[in-house]
């Protein structure tokens, strides 16, 4: 699966950040709920038009977005 044909990114759609396609959900939203330790059944109770794909591809997307730069981690 390729996340580019699930996710997109319009200027006029939520200000501009990354969602799943057809939808206002940002991909932000499904990693925070994943992040909290929501399950997928969770998140797709709660957002109903997502499929599981959609969530697959958001963790894809941060993912290539993580390969893109360093982040400073201190201890």
């Amino acid at each position: 699966m390729n996340w580019r044909d699930r996710i997109t990114v319009d200027t006029l759609v939520c200000h501009g950040k990354a969602c799943i396609k057809g939808t206002r959900i940002m991909v932000s939203v499904i990693l925070d709920n994943l992040a909290e330790g929501s399950s997928e059944n969770e998140i797709l109770k709660s957002y109903p038009s997502l499929s599981p794909e959609d969530i697959k591809a958001a963790i894809a997307y941060a993912a290539e977005l993580s390969r893109e730069r360093l982040v400073s981690v201190t201890a």
